[in-house]
């Protein structure tokens, strides 16, 4: 018990008295120069000498002092800069970033408008830290049945700036310099920055690919179980699962979670469940929460999406719904970082929830709706991307979709630069074909990107008539493939 006490406990840094070691890490290189500097100038013969040196000192220690933190180091590249860039520049169609090109649902837009023309002076104002109140009862009422637990709206729900900064609290809340953090591959981006700058290691395992050169499942990704539990130790304090998958789609089995849940339980792991692309799982196809077996929901934080729920990225509001204990060190992030989020958005928000609440189930439930909708989306770019050579691996959820370009004869030009093959050839595409996409190697690390470098995601929640440009520009590239 003293253990899980110890494994679970808010991060150290968090505890005022105990700052973490980078933090003096960061300014070793500054003493270091400082007691190079003193035997080396500080012994003037004159007073001008002296001035002099002083002069020197105060520049070099400047151009020290003025540079980032030491826990950046590495973080500095970001393929969401170079590829937006990219992307916006005239005539690229952009099948790159995930965010729709049409309007979220009506009553959703309305919320919002109502809550700004309401004369109710606080909806304008601050509101609760860690979540709006009548937001969380929402959320509450919402996912206790798919938790099978009532949850408390007020100690096991934190409210912050999307899943992205959830996920940035949960991390820097919970993870110590030293601990391990298991991340499963491909993974969104953030994660493996995230908790090298809370100071903890990352240990990476791929879901490797049964089928290759062909059309496939994304389901034809699997864990090794045996290369997973190496991954595990008494070092390891979390491991980060993203199930529905970005970029993959994969929806992990039961018997996937109930292998990942048995190792978390053995080594004393606590669980986070990065769910964002739950709603738009795919017929013949079940989201389950890992929380929701047996001896997980004490050691598992879920992270939801209003962004992916209601097709508004830009409301940049999510969630993070756990044990109490585990949430105390996130929140102490949270309000000591953005304190709260827009209060306006998170009444909308709550209206929405609650008007979908009495709709589950129902045609009009945009919640239940919205796989369907995408569905043809989905089928209509695999069947493009097959009749280019470019074998898609379809996705059992989600709205991305890899494919494999292992056999598209393109002669890339050498751009000097040392990357994969996808960086490339998505650069080449943007450039003569006016497609952009995201080269997937971005999602693995260092020494596993060579599993990404055959493939290119595209994102698909785009009106038909953007992915009726898209099939058109695919359709064209294939005639100067194979002119008659």
């Amino acid at each position: 018990m003293a253990r899980a006490i110890t494994r679970f406990a808010t991060a150290k840094k968090l505890q005022f008295l105990n700052p973490p070691s980078y933090q003096f890490e960061a300014n070793s290189c500054v003493k270091q120069t400082t007691c190079v500097l003193q035997r080396i100038w500080l012994v003037p013969t004159s007073f001008e000498g002296l001035c002099h040196t002083r002069h020197l000192h105060t520049s070099v220690m400047a151009s020290q002092k003025h540079t980032y933190a030491n826990r950046l180091v590495g973080s500095e590249n970001n393929v969401w800069v170079e590829f937006t860039k990219l992307a916006s520049e005239p005539g690229v169609l952009n099948l790159g970033q995930g965010f729709p090109d049409f309007k979220a649902p009506e009553h959703v837009v309305k919320s919002l408008q109502q809550v700004i023309a309401s004369e109710n002076p606080f909806l304008q104002q601050y509101t609760r830290s860690f979540g709006h109140p009548r937001l969380i009862q929402a959320l509450a009422k919402l996912f206790s049945p798919f938790l099978k637990r009532n949850i408390d709206a007020f100690t096991e729900i934190l409210l912050s700036v999307g899943a992205y900064g959830s996920l940035f609290c949960i991390i820097q809340g919970l993870v110590n310099p030293g601990d391990e953090v298991i991340i499963i591959e491909p993974y969104f981006d953030c994660y493996e920055p995230m908790v090298r700058t809370a100071g903890g290691t990352p240990v990476f395992v791929p879901l490797r690919p049964s089928k290759k050169g062909v059309i496939s499942s994304s389901g034809d990704w699997k864990l090794d179980p045996i290369e997973l539990e190496s991954k595990f130790s008494s070092k390891t304090k979390l491991i980060i699962i993203n199930t529905p998958n970005n970029p993959l789609g994969k929806v992990f089995t039961q018997q996937e979670l109930e292998l990942i849940a048995e190792l978390c339980k053995k080594f004393d792991v606590v669980c986070v469940a990065d769910e964002v692309y739950e709603w738009m799982t795919y017929p013949g196809y079940k989201h389950l929460k890992i929380a929701t077996l047996p001896g997980m929901w004490e050691r598992t934080i879920t992270v939801g999406s209003a962004g992916k729920m209601f097709s508004v990225t830009g409301w940049k509001l999510g969630w993070s719904i756990g044990p109490e204990n585990l949430l105390f060190g996130p929140k102490l992030v949270h309000q000591n970082c953005v304190y709260t989020c827009p209060t306006p958005l998170q009444e909308a928000l709550a209206v929405a929830i609650e008007t979908e609440e009495e709709r589950l189930g129902a045609a009009d439930c945009y919640l239940n709706s919205l796989a369907l909708e995408l569905l043809p989306k989905r089928d209509r770019l695999a069947q493009v991307l097959e009749s280019l050579g470019m074998h898609p691996v379809v996705p059992e959820a989600g709205y991305f979709m890899l494919a494999d370009i292992s056999k598209m004869n393109i002669d890339l030009p050498d751009d000097g630069k040392d990357e994969p093959k996808d960086f490339k050839f998505v650069r080449w595409m943007i450039r003569e074909k006016k497609l952009a996409g995201i080269p997937p190697s971005a999602f693995f690390c260092s020494e596993h990107k060579i599993m990404g470098k055959d493939y290119v995601r595209f994102c698909f929640i785009k009106k038909d008539s953007t992915l009726a440009k898209a099939a058109d520009i695919l359709q064209n590239w294939k005639a100067e493939m194979n002119p008659k």
